[in-house]
């Protein structure tokens, strides 16, 4: 850890280079050290606009990044606070997502794997060694220190980590990511230092076949899965895959944590520590070819990551002071479509406090950025520190007519690009969509789509010619505003039409459509529509 500067003013030790990432309260950028000329990574917070609690989190994941030096964790080498505005300043990772990097490689085996799960638990071994648990492993926190071959795996994004000594065990509060979920967090159980190894389980399962050990459209089905351990290993690909690293994968899904693998014990498992007698050198194309689909699956950056969460359960309202607050079902998690997204979840309801006294921090969805995570904007800012507060009765009603009037803009150009699709005006529905519109469609055959060629098709041959008349209702549509330039729609499509023969049919979908705000105009980025194909194409 750097020695601690005697000035205590930011632009006295750095100077600020290009915004790297943006979210609802602070800004990242690179920065330069004056004294050294070494390139970082600042996290500005506007602490302005925090609440205690938010204020609080900041606190905590500062303080528990302090403790964590390790070549295989970003590590934060500054913390200065000034008058309205809380810097963090951390490596900058240049080498992207490791998931990203090992599908643009020209060889990836089984050995490359265990070399990547050994960093991975290096680091956790590390936190756990230092009474810290993450909490929140999933790819999207796995980042490589730079582009060269070779460079470092580093674990990032400690927002969601709490502070656990020795090897207690206690209820900390509902959070991780769906898909990497530990039986005694779905549980309700107490849980301590074994859920990061369960998450490494399932990592480490990716990581050899391209998809995740858990999975299903619906959440609660996933989650019945995930806590009697309902996972196995299915022909062709895992045939090649040898019995040594099933083995370790086996110990860390052990449903039971307390008879679940350490990382120390997993460092010493023969696939990992012996891999260059163990583990197979054979090239593994299908896991790579898999692995790209399922970051195109989760790698929609920014709103996108929240696309599939509204499709069937989604539901949202805003208290006294306008703040989203999601509607919490089954397991007590915010009810979610997108079990394989980066949407992290948390019960911030909780009323339990971790050791020191204090609730556990939450992360929202989030965007890397050179060893950070640029969150992504809350459905509406909460009031300002300094704002009058009014129990409700003037603030509040203001936020939520403005959070209301949002929603409406969102719900009309939804409309108006419905519309154009209804009259086959392709221009008018270019101007509405962005030109690497990216979408999931029954037409696409399950793949993921990007760009208007795929959509030109329909417009030019399809839409306007099977029927005579068109008219389309949007049912129960539900807007979930993430900041000021970005918000998800999710609705039911109810689309009238007659066919050549004058006979009447009626067809119904279910969309989730992602707008972001550019140039001050609203572009649809991607759509995401689950139905049975209808005669004429719906797009």
């Amino acid at each position: 850890m750097a020695a601690p500067a005697a000035c205590t003013r930011f632009s006295d030790n750095y100077d600020l280079k290009e915004e790297l990432g943006k979210g609802a309260f602070s800004v990242v950028r690179r920065c330069v050290q004056k004294s050294t000329g070494l390139e970082f990574a600042a996290k500005i917070i506007n602490t302005k606009k925090l609440s205690a609690r938010d204020f609080q989190k900041l606190e905590r994941e500062a303080r528990i990044c302090r403790k964590l030096q390790h070549p295989n964790i970003v590590r934060l080498h500054d913390s200065i606070q000034e008058e309205h505005f809380h810097y963090l300043v951390f490596d900058l990772v240049t080498g992207g997502e490791l998931f990203e990097d090992i599908v643009a490689r020209e060889f990836y085996s089984e050995a490359d794997a265990s070399h990547c799960i050994q960093q991975i638990l290096e680091s956790v071994h590390h936190c756990h060694s230092n009474g810290v648990v993450h909490r929140d492993l999933k790819p999207e926190n796995l980042l490589l220190a730079s582009k060269a071959k070779g460079a470092a795996v580093k674990l990032a994004d400690f927002g969601l980590a709490i502070e656990v000594p020795g090897d207690q065990q206690a209820w900390f509060g509902f959070a991780g990511t769906p898909g990497y979920l530990s039986p005694e967090v779905l549980k309700k159980e107490p849980y301590g230092k074994p859920v990061d190894i369960w998450a490494c389980g399932v990592i480490l399962y990716i990581l050899l076949v391209g998809y995740p050990p858990f999975w299903d459209e619906d959440q609660h089905r996933l989650y019945a899965q995930i806590k009697i351990g309902a996972y196995d290993y299915p022909s062709p690909e895992w045939d090649t895959v040898t019995a040594e690293a099933k083995s370790l994968i086996n110990e860390m899904l052990t449903v039971n944590p307390s008879k679940r693998i350490t990382a120390s014990e997993a460092l010493k498992h023969p696939w990992i520590c012996q891999r260059e007698r163990v583990a197979s050198m054979v090239h593994r194309q299908e896991t790579v070819d898999c692995l790209k689909k399922f970051n195109a699956r989760r790698k929609l950056k920014g709103a996108i990551l929240t696309t599939m969460l509204a499709t069937r359960n989604f539901s949202s309202k805003y208290d006294a002071h306008g703040r989203s607050i999601i509607t919490k079902k089954g397991d007590g998690s915010q009810v979610k479509e997108s079990t394989d997204s980066s949407t992290t979840l948390e019960d911030d309801d909780i009323k339990g406090s971790t050791p020191g006294g204090s609730t556990p921090p939450q992360s929202p969805a989030s965007n890397k950025v050179g060893g950070l995570s640029a969150p992504s904007a809350p459905s509406a800012p909460s009031a300002p520190s300094g704002a009058p507060k009014s129990s409700g009765l003037t603030l509040g009603p203001l936020l939520i007519q403005s959070v209301q009037a949002r929603k409406q803009e969102i719900i009309k150009m939804t409309e108006q690009l419905i519309e154009a699709i209804n009259t086959g005006e392709y221009e008018a529905y270019t101007k509405i969509c962005d030109p690497h519109l990216t979408a999931f469609e029954p037409e696409a055959l399950g793949n993921l789509v990007e760009g208007m060629d795929f959509h030109k098709f329909y417009f030019d041959n399809v839409l306007g010619k099977n029927c005579k008349a068109l008219n389309t209702t949007i049912l129960n549509p539900h807007v979930h505003l993430m900041g000021d330039e970005a918000a998800c729609i999710a609705y039911v499509r109810l689309t009238q039409y007659m066919d050549k023969q004058g006979q009447a049919h009626t067809h119904q979908s279910e969309e989730t459509r992602v707008w972001h705000k550019r140039d001050n105009k609203w572009q649809n980025v991607h759509f995401h529509r689950s139905s049975v194909t209808p005669p004429f194409a719906m797009k």
